[in-house]
């Protein structure tokens, strides 16, 4: 056994299963979206200083402005000033990459598992304490097949996605400056990143996708709660 087998795709397996056989009433979509909610409590904290680190970033985004134009000829020191000002602010320009990171793997493992088949019989890798099932059920609330493509899982997948990156743009109102190219990049990553779901998921197994919708909505909230805090002026409560 591989070491991606042992540390993503045995636990997603034994963690669906064990969810279907117990809590998810036999159905392998809520089992999915159960054990979604339990890996983003579990990355809670994780997610949520990097969504607080893209707001923050946003809201210095005039001083780095004025850092570029006043250091424009000299990139050397451009740099230097735009980390210190990151240090400064405890900023971590490139804290979005993580979550990226994070989340691959588990897809990858969850895509694995169900392109296995879900097969009773020829599951492999179970733990000890997790029975076999019986046959597993794999329609979502009776409807979407979760071991085959859904359009209309990736499409809310989309919208999902689509209104967190929404929620998760920063400008302060007394900014009256003309946008900086970070701030016009994430406004059409608002649009791009739906694009990119959309073409990544479309053919995939819509167990994936629902993943990746459930996820999404946690972020969603998760983004609310942030914003809220900090039209409230408590940053540091973030």
């Amino acid at each position: 056994m591989n070491i991606f087998q042992a540390i993503f795709y045995q636990p997603i397996l034994n963690a669906l299963i064990y969810c279907y056989e117990t809590i998810a009433f036999h159905n392998f979509g809520i089992a999915v979206v159960l054990i979604t909610v339990f890996i983003r409590l579990v990355l809670y904290p994780l997610f949520h200083k990097s969504a607080k680190q893209q707001m923050l970033l946003q809201r210095i985004q005039p001083k780095i402005k004025k850092i570029q134009e006043t250091h424009k000829k000299d990139k050397e020191k451009q740099a230097q000033a735009l980390m210190e000002l990151y240090k400064e602010h405890g900023v971590n320009p490139f804290s979005s990459m993580l979550l990226i990171i994070v989340q691959l793997p588990i897809m990858l493992g969850l895509y694995w598992v169900v392109r296995a088949g879900l097969i009773p019989g020829e599951l492999t890798g179970l733990y000890s304490f997790v029975p076999p099932p019986g046959a597993i059920n794999p329609l979502f609330l009776g409807m979407v097949n979760l071991a085959g493509p859904s359009i209309v899982i990736i499409l809310l997948a989309a919208l999902a996605q689509y209104f967190q990156a929404r929620l998760a743009i920063y400008r302060d109102p007394s900014n009256t400056s003309p946008l900086s190219p970070a701030e016009k990049m994430a406004r059409q990553m608002v649009f791009i990143g739906p694009l990119v779901t959309i073409f990544i998921f479309y053919g995939l197994p819509s167990a994936v996708g629902l993943y990746w919708l459930t996820s999404s909505l946690f972020s969603v909230f998760q983004q609310i709660i942030i914003n809220r805090r900090f039209r409230q002026g408590e940053t540091a409560a973030v």
